[in-house]
């Protein structure tokens, strides 16, 4: 058994064990639908998801691991079954963030706020 905190940071959901821990903290992490602490143990065939960016995804997990893996290790351990629409749900978040403002645009000019301010008090 492992602790589900190591477990999501070994496999590579997230950057650091600390980030790991954190989103266990604020029932972001789920086990079998479930939101559980950091300390809870994961075991082979029980499902845990994370919820990011508005939609839930979903690992299966496979086999169980102490240490932080490589990439192309991952697939040893864990298997994505996450349904559909969620996937669509995040796609639709992405599209929506992209569209939002350009990369490497940063915030408004003054010129481009009074505009928007403009336009939007036409409405």
């Amino acid at each position: 058994m492992a602790r589900v905190d190591k477990f999501i940071w070994a496999v590579r959901l997230f950057k650091t064990r600390s980030l790991a821990a954190n989103q266990c903290k604020t029932n972001k992490i789920l086990v079998n639908g479930e939101a559980v602490k950091p300390s809870r143990a994961v075991k082979v065939g029980e499902v845990v998801s994370v919820k990011k960016y508005g939609a839930v995804f979903s690992y299966k997990v496979l086999a169980l691991l102490e240490k932080r893996v490589g990439a192309k290790l991952v697939a040893d351990y864990i298997v994505e079954v996450t349904p559909a629409e969620e996937i669509e749900k995040y796609k639709l978040f992405m599209a929506a963030q992209q569209s939002y403002r350009n990369n490497g645009m940063g915030k408004p000019t003054t010129k481009e706020r009074r505009h928007l301010e403009r336009f939007l008090k036409d409405q």
